[in-house]
């Protein structure tokens, strides 16, 4: 059934016959993460650039049932939006967003598939007991924001674990202001990955890419993500888990960037 997804578009300031990218969302956010800086860099670089709202997510449609969809329905979305696109895209997911990519390519395939800060395949039970131990306060004030109940301490404990230190007032708030609740389901999904089978990969250009700062994935397993891709890994100093958003955010842009100009051949 076609679902009611937004979906950004933003064209390509220079047609220079680059694939379309497709930008998919991590877990409690919406596609505007992606507008902040990473859709008008590849734009004016050449890139025709979409960033979907999952369903539930953002402007697109399911709110109320936000519950009832799991990461085989974010696939789908993906499916959907890409049946539309002028051309086979290179996919770019994000944390929960690139298990939802990967999971699309299990019966599809893209250009290239460029993997964020990945939820690694053995799901987020372990990160979660690591970041517990790291930050015991990080789920109670977790919940308070996405109540809009911020404290001081709230507002602490979430910059340390989604951004690295040097991230400043602003992009932070624009972050506070994009939080949303997720799927009950689709959090149970990425709970149960290890006990899932691996699904097919398509034989295509694979890089993941990651935070030197990462306090939910960190950045030693990226490897896990990488192998079943034969992929390329890549760790960005002194970044932490919103990469798009990071005050390090351009390195992470222009790694992504060279790597399609060798990768696909672009000029």
């Amino acid at each position: 059934m076609r679902r009611q997804l937004h979906c950004l578009d933003r064209p390509a300031a220079l047609d220079r016959g680059y694939p379309p990218l497709l930008f998919v969302h991590g877990g409690y956010t919406s596609s505007a993460c992606w507008d902040v800086n990473f859709l008008p860099f590849f734009a004016q670089r050449g890139y025709p650039c979409y960033a979907v709202d999952l369903s539930g997510h953002g402007l697109s449609a399911g709110r109320a049932k936000l519950d009832d969809f799991g990461i085989d329905d974010y696939a789908a979305d993906v499916g959907q939006v890409v049946a539309g696109l002028p051309a086979a895209p290179v996919l770019i997911g994000h944390s929960m967003g690139a298990i939802v990519v990967a999971r699309y390519l299990e019966s599809a395939s893209a250009r290239a598939v460029v993997m964020m800060a990945p939820v690694p395949p053995t799901g987020i039970a372990a990160s979660g007991v690591q970041l517990a131990w790291r930050q015991p306060l990080f789920l109670a004030e977790a919940e308070r924001a996405l109540r809009g109940e911020y404290t001081a301490q709230t507002i602490r404990v979430l910059r340390e674990v989604y951004f690295s230190p040097d991230v400043s007032d602003e992009p932070f708030a624009l972050f506070q202001s994009m939080l949303q609740d997720e799927s009950k389901r689709a959090i149970a999904d990425l709970l149960a990955l290890a006990l899932r089978l691996p699904g097919n990969k398509p034989k295509i250009p694979a890089l993941v890419i990651g935070g030197e700062l990462d306090a939910l994935f960190p950045a030693n397993r990226l490897y896990m993500t990488a192998t079943g891709w034969n992929g390329e890994t890549c760790v960005i100093a002194r970044a932490g888990h919103m990469l798009m958003m990071d005050p390090q955010w351009r390195a992470s842009a222009e790694k992504i960037d060279d790597w399609l100009g060798v990768r696909l051949g672009l000029n």
